[in-house]
């Protein structure tokens, strides 16, 4: 039986000639990723360890992103304490502020993850660098730190599951309605320790950042990864980036799946999700009026320049409503800084948004979005659970840029073409 990508890089990291689904390996890392909540207590596991250093100064990446700039006391020494083990491991791939951004946006356009690498990284999100071909999975930080000291990680091979997409998108529909779209069609638990492969005539068509934003959200399907076969669209975004040498996996014809979904991309709609799990799902005839308070633009999901891009093509020459709050969050220093170049912050502002510095902040309801008692929010991240972005009693409505930016016009739920 023949491997599929994630078995066939999984297998190379091992040193096998092969491997199966169910197979215990220990592979090796390509790098390792921590932010500023899971890795203090990395630290404290690696220090238990009683290493000194880490495995290579030169496949760890640090980023401080979710409560950066410091929101508090608490988080400004979490920090530090990410910043003194950065300096005393002499970490090459440490981001401040400044230079930082989120991570997962991050780390592709520094082009420290390039196809067939292997990455851990503490934080569930780490699945997003599945669009450039690669094996990434969020860990815990015992994991990191062990990762950090040896190197090397346990997995079990996960089964895999197909997604054959053909077709092309249709107007101001994009990647994040086709993972939302995924997630409402086989729920949160879907592809519980599976790997996601999406392969197909249609992937052609999804561009780099559809893709991020689809590997990302693989972990709310219950996926170990998500992974996109390499295209040329994939290499000349590898080369634009990154100087590491990359190798391509592609599925023998003989893989094995637990599942194969054919998904035509012409006929996925807006799709929005109700909360309070990422399945819940529903498209325009069901959206109903649901008033909003907030909209959110950014995070690791969305955040992206073609977001914002798209968001401003929506809001350029109209206001928001009054009463509703917006906010935009450049996912990287460089996203905000060509946002501001090519007019799009500008936009956005004589809307009415506020743009904020690069964070995870509002995603995890951490700071600058907290959503008070009732209140309800459009986001462009990837998780709508209770409490989520704030009060117990508030709610979050999962979208893509375009509907986050219809919706925040007309102060209600919204399709693109409603503002038109």
């Amino acid at each position: 039986m023949g491997m599929t990508m994630t078995q066939k890089i999984l297998a190379k990291a091992a040193g096998l000639e092969s491997v199966k689904a169910g197979d215990l390996i220990m592979a090796k890392l390509s790098l390792v990723l921590g932010n500023d909540i899971t890795t203090p207590v990395a630290i404290d596991e690696f220090e238990k360890i009683g290493c000194n250093n880490v495995f290579d100064k030169t496949k760890i990446a640090l980023v401080p992103d979710h409560f950066t700039p410091n929101k508090d006391i608490k988080s400004a020494q979490q920090a530090l304490k990410l910043r003194n083990f950065a300096k005393e491991k002499d970490i090459e791939n440490y981001f401040e502020v400044g230079e930082m951004g989120i991570e997962h946006a991050l780390l592709p356009e520094k082009g420290l993850v390039v196809a067939g690498d292997v990455v851990i990284g503490a934080d569930s999100h780490t699945c997003t660098y599945g669009a450039l071909g690669a094996f990434s999975t969020g860990v815990g930080s015992t994991d990191m730190a062990a990762g950090m000291a040896t190197g090397k990680a346990w997995f079990k091979v996960p089964e895999a599951i197909k997604f054959n997409l053909t077709g092309k998108f249709q107007k101001d529909v994009s990647g994040k309605d086709l993972i939302l779209h995924i997630i409402g069609m086989i729920g949160v638990d879907g592809a519980l320790y599976k790997s996601m492969e999406f392969t197909g005539e249609g992937m052609h068509n999804l561009t780099m950042d559809d893709r991020f934003t689809i590997a990302n959200m693989a972990i709310e399907a219950g996926a170990k990864n998500g992974i996109f076969e390499v295209d040329d669209l994939t290499i000349e975004y590898m080369k634009e980036h990154s100087k590491k040498e990359y190798t391509i996996y592609k599925a023998d014809s003989d893989a094995e799946y637990v599942r194969v979904i054919d998904i035509d991309l012409s006929k996925v709609p807006h799709t929005v999700s109700f909360p309070h799990l990422p399945e819940n799902t529903r498209t325009p005839e069901n959206w109903g009026t649901v008033e909003i308070d907030q909209v959110v633009i950014g995070s690791c999901t969305n955040g992206r320049l073609s977001d914002l891009r798209a968001a401003a093509q929506i809001l350029k020459g109209k206001k928001v409503k009054k009463g509703v709050r917006v906010i935009v969050f450049p996912a990287t220093q460089k996203i905000y800084l060509d946002a501001i170049k090519e007019g799009i912050l500008t936009d956005l502002v004589e809307a009415g948004a506020t743009i904020s510095a690069p964070t995870c902040g509002p995603c995890l309801g951490g700071h600058m979005g907290i959503l008070a008692e009732g209140e309800r929010c459009v986001a462009t991240t990837n998780r709508n659970f209770i409490g989520r972005m704030g009060h117990v009693d508030s709610e979050v409505y999962l979208a893509s840029p375009q509907v986050a930016a219809a919706s925040a016009i007309l102060g209600r739920i919204a399709t693109p073409d409603e503002v038109r």
